[in-house]
């Protein structure tokens, strides 16, 4: 059962990393859109979804600040790169 939830964290965290990127090369006002959603969500909400896509939810907000377009890239690329590094999943040999 372990191996299962693993294997699906792994594939739902980095689908959502890949349309993040997609994203950010092709249509960056969906970024801006999701947000936007985001905080008129209720706050139960959005505490829920927070707990489950947190990196996502921290990479949507990094993306939203006003820091230096460059800044923001290398933070996401960065959060986005040791989630799916992190939720790797390592089945076990025995």
């Amino acid at each position: 059962m372990n191996t299962i939830i693993s294997i699906s964290a792994f594939v739902i965290l980095t689908l959502l990393w890949l349309g993040f990127g997609a994203a950010i090369f092709f249509k960056r006002e969906l970024l801006d859109n999701g947000w936007k959603t985001f905080r008129q969500l209720p706050i139960l909400v959005q505490l829920a979804v927070t707990l489950l896509v947190l990196p996502v939810v921290v990479g949507l907000w990094i993306w939203h600040n006003r820091w230096p377009f460059w800044l923001r890239l290398i933070l996401v690329a960065g959060l986005g790169w040791m989630t799916i590094y992190t939720f790797f999943p390592h089945i076990p040999l025995a």
